[in-house]
């Protein structure tokens, strides 16, 4: 072949390329007008009109409080192990024929094991959606670009929620998955005790075309979970598990969901009951087995197990970790982490 016609060839290859980026991210644009943005309907709480309280809630929950890997039960493994290894960014920490762990650094983030059952039923308690952190918008920018070439149709909408810029996508088994970012934290505001929150549309052309780096490569680098948001029953049987007696504090309400965190974050978890009020205990299905919640110490254990033994909620006491179950059947797991940056448990 001729250096011209490999010139040729190049530059239309490279056309294709940008040809199919453009057109994800155009058909993105257009799925947010009508995806998530208008599903989450978040209140926005005003300073000028909430009166006192400008401050996080305090959190029974102390200090380096953060969430562990979500571990999920699948029929697919390989095909959602390429979702979240050539799309999110995650790498295989430890893998089998039948299960698999992906984090970033050593660290892990999503537990992925082969499971026989029906499908998730989004009437039913369960995942929401598991809430990838990155570090800055140059990396996001990068895993949004990955995740679309791997699964094209998975883009579902995005927002700006004040206190973070989220792309919401599902994968391949119909998880949902929120790919995000922060704002710095001296740039959000809490009135009435609450965080203000909203949900604007967020338009992916101008994101990608301002923050990504295209000779960057590692879009994972220093992911971790960020949040982890449930569909439940009932938010009153919500708070009493997951604020009186877990020890989050409440950081927002709105009409349907409940937002959640320890240590002034904006939230660590979340319930909805938008396609699952009434939802009773769930059934064996594919999708959410277990949330995991990583604390700072065996103190903070000791205290968590004092406040399910005074409200009568069974639970499990290892030498570094509680199990519990909240009021729908789902495992979550109370780790004691001593330095939570290099967890590899």
């Amino acid at each position: 072949m001729s250096s011209a016609t490999r010139r040729s060839t190049a530059k239309r290859s490279s056309a294709r390329r940008r040809a199919g980026r453009r057109r994800w991210i155009s058909g993105a644009a257009a799925l947010v007008a009508v995806g998530v943005v208008a599903a989450l309907g978040w209140a926005v709480v005003r300073p000028d009109e909430a009166g006192s309280g400008t401050r996080p809630p305090q959190s029974a929950l102390g200090a380096g409080t953060r969430m562990g890997p979500v571990e999920l039960l699948t029929g697919d493994l390989d095909g959602l192990r390429e979702f979240y290894t050539r799309g999110v960014g995650l790498s295989p920490i430890s893998q089998g024929d039948r299960e698999v762990t992906l984090g970033r650094d050593g660290v892990p983030l999503l537990r992925l094991a082969v499971a026989d059952a029906p499908a998730d039923d989004p009437r039913q308690a369960g995942l929401y959606h598991s809430a990838f952190l990155f570090p800055d918008e140059a990396a996001l920018a990068r895993a949004l670009v990955d995740t679309a070439t791997v699964a094209p149709n998975a883009f579902q909408g995005a927002s700006d929620h004040r206190v973070s810029q989220a792309f919401y996508f599902a994968d391949p088994d119909g998880n949902g998955v929120e790919l995000y970012v922060d704002r710095p934290r001296d740039q959000w505001r809490w009135a009435a005790g609450q965080v203000v929150m909203g949900s604007t549309a967020i338009d992916p052309n101008a994101f990608i075309r301002t923050h990504l780096d295209r000779g960057a490569t590692g879009s994972g680098s220093a992911v971790t979970m960020g949040h982890v948001h449930l569909r439940g029953g009932d938010l009153k049987q919500a708070e009493s598990f997951y604020a009186d007696t877990l020890g989050f504090a409440v950081t927002s309400r709105t009409d349907g969901a409940l937002f959640l965190a320890a240590d002034g974050y904006h939230h660590h978890l979340a319930v909805n009951t938008w396609s699952s009020a009434g939802a009773g205990a769930r059934p064996d299905s594919l999708g959410l087995r277990s949330v995991a919640v990583h604390v700072a110490g065996i103190g903070e254990l000791d205290a968590l197990a004092q406040r399910l033994t005074a409200a009568d909620v069974a639970h499990d006491r290892a030498d570094t970790s509680i199990t519990v179950h909240d009021p729908w059947g789902t495992r979550v797991v109370v780790s004691a982490v001593a330095d939570a940056e290099n967890d590899t448990a």
